[in-house]
């Protein structure tokens, strides 16, 4: 076997790999890097020869790990493509955004390669994915085979790892993975059995989870403030991404009103994050979602849809805004809706996701309430913060002491960390350098080829 890691920076974004595996040569995943534009964006197809391609295996249909898959698609026309029928669905709506999006950015940005794809091109490639499902075993290859099997990742909906064998070798590729239920979303079910080489994400290496942590005690500490934001007569926005976190915090929301924790108010969403909820309903009796049956846009007791049409919903007070995006990026409904929650000091911003440093919701996580923050990367112009600003874990990732549990159970011979920035990289091949004091450990660089 031979690992190539196609990702282009040497950080969370543009998740691609190549894995050859005898005579077969298999993509795992095909991302988009979010700090990036144009091609820069992508990863490094051009070591990839036209039509060589055996297969391309997606985990999830985050953008960050599916947003260049008709990009590859369009140079790899005979690769099979597969993926769970949840990702199948749900990716092909966000890939459609992904195209409205950058259209609006090559005038923004001044891109003349945007948008990489089209609607059309979405369309026609989307008929070429296969869907199989977690547990599923199939095979990939013409002249030699590999053998495939998804195992359920808890990530989101319809997110797997992968257990590829092939030329005598086995590999083991998490994605994105969460080993603990989340309010929507089943745990992991990821077998702990031998394997050659573990790829391995590493999202929260640098993230120190406080001691006594439960997730009742935080949905508990969460619902508290919001009620201090409602008694000051507030309002409060919860920037969230539109698929996965959207349906997650709907479904907590439910729950603690159910629980007498919360009072039964207004929420609002809009846009993109209602398709995808949409979509979301279509599966609620899906095997890997909890709260089966519940179908959130027709059963959630005050729910309110941004109007086709409107950039953001109008502000009153007594409301929760469940907006997108989680990291409030420029021009989307978070970031413009901010400006009007972050001049009152009886309102809040409630985080409740991965919000990078660099970006808005970053910089006011960082700033706080009574910092200033300039919300526009155009304008010197600073905001002062009045709200309240607050973060939770609810993350959508394992942490890193259940990823080195399942690494050392899995006892591999090498060890691939991706999927993280450079310091969580560092103290998991710390860790696992103690821990597993036999196994190779690889910090792949862009570009970098490993022989297993």
């Amino acid at each position: 076997m031979r690992f190539v890691n196609l990702a282009a920076h040497p950080d969370i974004g543009s998740n691609s790999y190549l894995l050859e595996a005898g005579g077969v040569r298999l993509v795992l995943d095909a991302g988009t890097h979010p700090k990036h534009t144009g091609r820069d964006t992508l990863p490094l197809y051009d070591r990839l020869a036209p039509d060589s391609i055996d297969g391309i295996l997606v985990s999830h249909p985050h953008l960050d790990h599916i947003g260049a898959l008709p990009v590859l698609m369009r140079e790899q026309r005979r690769a099979a493509v597969v993926m769970t029928d949840l990702t199948r669905e749900h990716g092909s709506v966000l890939l459609h955004n992904s195209v409205n999006v950058m259209k609006a950015q090559r005038e923004e940005l001044q891109e003349p390669l945007y948008p990489l794809y089209s609607h059309g091109e979405v369309d026609a490639v989307a008929r070429r994915w296969m869907a199989r499902e977690a547990g599923e075993r199939f095979s990939l290859g013409d002249r030699e085979r590999v053998s495939v099997e998804f195992f359920r990742a808890g990530h989101v909906l319809g997110a797997v790892g992968m257990r590829i064998e092939g030329g005598g070798k086995s590999l083991f590729y998490t994605g994105d993975v969460h080993f603990e239920d989340q309010t929507l979303t089943r745990a992991a079910a990821f077998p702990a059995a031998p394997i050659d080489t573990l790829v391995m994400e590493t999202t929260r290496g640098d993230h120190v989870r406080p001691p006594g942590y439960t997730r009742e005690a935080e949905k508990r500490r969460f619902a508290e403030a919001i009620i201090a934001t409602l008694a000051r007569g507030g309002s409060v926005l919860v920037p969230v991404f539109a698929f996965g976190k959207t349906q997650e915090l709907l479904l907590m929301l439910k729950e603690l009103i159910d629980e007498g924790l919360l009072p039964s108010v207004p929420v609002h969403i809009g846009g993109l994050s209602t398709k995808m909820t949409e979509v979301t309903d279509d599966f609620c009796d899906h095997p890997d979602r909890r709260h089966r049956g519940y179908r959130l846009l027709d059963d959630f007791p005050d729910l309110r849809r941004l109007a086709r049409g409107r950039k953001e919903p109008d502000y009153h007070p007594g409301a929760i805004y469940a907006l997108s995006s989680g990291m409030m990026s420029e021009h989307t409904v978070s970031h413009r809706f901010a400006r009007r929650i972050l001049a009152s000091e009886q309102n809040a911003i409630l985080f409740v996701g991965y919000a990078d440093a660099e970006a808005p919701g970053g910089r006011i996580l960082s700033a706080g309430q009574g910092g200033r923050v300039a919300l526009s990367s155009d304008s010197p112009h600073e905001s002062e913060i009045r709200c309240a600003v607050e973060r939770f874990d609810f993350s959508g990732h394992a942490t890193r002491e259940q990823l080195t549990d399942h690494a050392v159970a899995c006892s591999p011979k090498t060890v691939i960390l991706v999927h993280g920035d450079e310091a969580a990289r560092r103290w998991f091949a710390a860790e696992l350098g103690r821990r597993l004091p036999g196994t190779r450990i690889v910090i792949p660089a862009p570009g970098e080829a490993v022989e297993l």
